[in-house]
């Protein structure tokens, strides 16, 4: 396996077409760019660009396609619906791991399904439960289920 050098330069003047072709024939590639600037912190606040916020979007919604707003998305839904339906059955997080994977359903970054995934979605799944668990979709798909023993 190839070992690859990084090199780090404290740039005080801009480099010239003539360095960095040099640089690129002596075998380097330049990967990054950094910049920095001095920002006056006595800016008026509508001076200042407001603080990025990132933050996940919640399992069963995208980003829609007009960029404003957030809408189901159809194939997490459908995923959710299902473990919801798992619960009402009190089946336990490994078998419903399990029953996702046999229906090829992955996790959000491509994944099979464990545990521990399926735990971590629950408050998720808590809530949007009244909006799943609601409707004649729902009523109809209830009378399917087998009764869970202990309430029979």
């Amino acid at each position: 396996m190839k070992k690859i050098d990084h090199m780090r330069e404290k740039v005080t003047i801009l480099p010239t077409s003539t360095y960095l072709s040099k640089m690129h024939d002596a075998g380097w590639s330049l990967v990054a760019l950094e910049w920095e600037r001095e920002v006056d912190s006595s800016a008026t606040s509508a001076e200042q660009e407001p603080p990025a916020v990132s933050e996940e979007i919640p399992f069963g919604l995208r980003i829609s396609s007009d960029c404003h707003h957030l809408e189901d998305d159809p194939l997490e839904m459908q995923t959710l619906k299902f473990l919801a339906e798992m619960i009402v059955q009190d089946i336990s997080f490994t078998s419903m791991a399990e029953a996702l994977n046999v229906r090829e359903y992955r996790t959000r970054d491509g994944r099979p399904w464990n545990a521990a995934a399926v735990f971590q979605l629950t408050p998720r799944l808590i809530e949007v439960a009244p909006r799943i668990l609601s409707g004649a979709e729902w009523e109809t798909r209830k009378k399917q289920l087998t009764r869970v023993t202990w309430n029979s």
